[in-house]
């Protein structure tokens, strides 16, 4: 006989240190990390369900608080993305325009370094721009919409 499937009911920022015994990790694409309700796998094999009250996006390092009080951390898979950069303030910010205006989700680095999904359509615009593009696994935390929950400022850990 089988016991009943773990829930994990709260949610925890990475970035508001919480006093719990995490028991596991769950590895997450970007595009699996906005939920509410629905089951997952931890890293090491076992079945919980996700049951939050509203749909929340769920970042690196996050916790998941199950029912008994246990939790589960959250990780960012490696995805295929690219780190792209230009040589001056100008160059870069034309660049910035023309993914934007093609509504493509971006991670901006303090550096000035702009990580996207990969894609060869838009690594090839991107070199005609003067870009230059380094394709590689990593993990993809792009900015948040200014009118979404939480702001328009996105982390990145490393």
């Amino acid at each position: 006989m089988t016991g009943v499937m773990k829930r994990a009911t709260r949610h925890h920022a990475w970035d508001k240190p919480v006093d719990l015994q995490v028991l596991s990790t769950v590895t997450l694409a970007y595009d699996d990390r906005h939920r509410r309700r629905i089951k997952m796998t931890t890293d090491n094999g076992v079945d919980f369900l996700l049951d939050l009250e509203q749909a929340t996006y769920l970042d690196d390092g996050d916790v998941l608080e199950l029912e008994d009080g246990n939790a589960i951390q959250v990780r960012a898979a490696q995805e295929d993305v690219m780190d792209v950069h230009c040589h001056s303030v100008a160059e870069t910010a034309r660049l910035v325009w023309h993914i934007g205006n093609r509504h493509t989700p971006v991670q901006i680095f303090e550096t000035g370094v702009i990580r996207l999904r990969y894609d060869h359509v838009l690594e090839d615009m991107i070199r005609k721009l003067g870009g230059h593009c380094e394709a590689k696994k990593a993990p993809f935390a792009p900015e948040r919409g200014a009118y979404q929950s939480g702001g328009g400022h996105g982390h990145a850990h490393h």
